[in-house]
């Protein structure tokens, strides 16, 4: 299929259409509806939600599953020997506001729902009671028939009215979304290691915890608020629950392996300490992403100096390999930002940036001229 996209990839369309909107409001009737087809917890109106807010417009999702056909046509009330219609207050009044209408689960609602929503996606208006403010972009998601959630089939009228674009998970794009939003180092490290296991439906049970970018997410929040020490097996039993046995199996002896690197702040703020790198991959990508989650988390400028010094002792000692893939993820940094060049700068211009490049700029020339880790 030739319309798979990247999340990367829609937050681009989107953010796009959106921009042509704010120029040009009387062209939204000419762009076509985006349909985002993907799996259950792909993150599909979370990247759009996240859009509108950095355009600074609105969002509102709806649910169809959870609606019912007046929830979205109007309510019909009786008045004398006339009726009148009551207008869901979902639908945005103001004419010159600007925002994103989302239609979620539109593959899980029935027809009666579908035939409801045809004429706001279709003509962006509900017969001669309400019109949709020009300013916003209709966007409809829903899940594939084999992710063995709810789905009906869209009719073919409706179908013919949307932009289609499916999309698929990119570990590398996950990665680099989890070092800005502070997910467990142990949980990076592992996607790093079988990135085939961020979004993993074969031979999994769909009706229990398996492995998304949702459920990894939520594997991260786990690791980090988990309190009862003194009975740890819970949290284990907790990570089944998530990603399911599989998948778990595989995490939980990582996550021993994630552990044994507990030590990397001390070990980056403290130059009398020997470096010891890992031998094996699964050590080594466990111990490069502690290396990266504590990178710019310095409590002082200081602190920040000697964890800066740090990253540039272990990365000498790195095989090219995965000297370049840590730097690529000092460069992505721990947060999101109006200006990227924040980090490139605090490390370009340190005193080991000379002596890195000259040992690992090839590697890095070699890993930035193509689409990867």
């Amino acid at each position: 299929m030739r319309n798979k996209i990247t999340p990367e990839d829609l937050e681009a369309i989107v953010r796009n259409n959106v921009e042509i909107i704010a120029e040009n409001p009387e062209l939204s009737s000419a762009l076509p509806p985006l349909m985002v087809w993907g799996g259950p917890g792909m993150g599909k109106s979370t990247i759009l939600r996240n859009v509108a807010k950095e355009a600074g417009i609105g969002f509102i999702d709806i649910r169809l599953a959870q609606r019912e056909p007046v929830d979205i046509r109007g309510l019909p009330v009786p008045n004398e020997d006339s009726v009148s219609w009551l207008i869901s207050s979902d639908w945005p009044r103001d004419a010159n506001s600007h925002g994103i209408l989302l239609f979620d689960e539109l593959t899980a609602a029935d027809r009666s729902l579908q035939v409801a929503a045809y004429e706001i996606i279709l003509d962006r208006r509900l017969g001669d009671l309400y019109h949709l403010p020009d300013g916003w972009y209709i966007v409809a998601a829903g899940n594939r028939e084999e992710d063995m959630a709810v789905a009906t089939t869209m009719s073919s009228a409706l179908a013919n009215r949307f932009m289609h674009v499916e999309l698929q998970e990119s570990p590398e794009e996950w990665v680099r979304w989890g070092l800005q939003n502070g997910i467990h180092p142990a949980v990076i490290g592992f996607i790093r290691f079988r990135p085939d296991l961020l979004f993993h439906q074969e031979n999994e049970n769909l009706e229990r915890g398996w492995p998304t970018p949702r459920s990894w997410e939520r594997v991260s929040t786990m690791l980090h608020r988990f309190r009862i020490e003194d009975k740890s097996y819970l949290l284990d039993k907790m990570l089944y629950g998530l990603v399911g046995n599989q998948a778990g199996v595989e995490f939980l002896a990582f996550k021993e392996i994630a552990a044994q690197f507990d030590d990397t702040h001390e070990l980056m703020t403290n130059p009398n300490k020997k470096i010891n790198i890992p031998e094996k991959p699964d050590q080594r990508y466990a111990f490069c992403a502690a290396v990266a989650y504590h990178l710019w988390r310095g409590k002082s400028p200081e602190e920040e100096a000697q964890l800066l010094s740090g990253f540039y002792r272990i990365a000498m000692a790195l095989p090219s390999d995965f000297a370049t893939m840590l730097m690529i993820d000092a460069l992505t940094g721990n947060r999101k930002t109006d200006d990227p060049s924040v980090f490139a700068d605090k490390l370009y211009h340190h005193k080991g940036y000379a002596a890195w490049a000259e040992k690992h700029g090839k590697a890095m020339r070699a890993r930035m001229s193509k689409k990867g880790f």
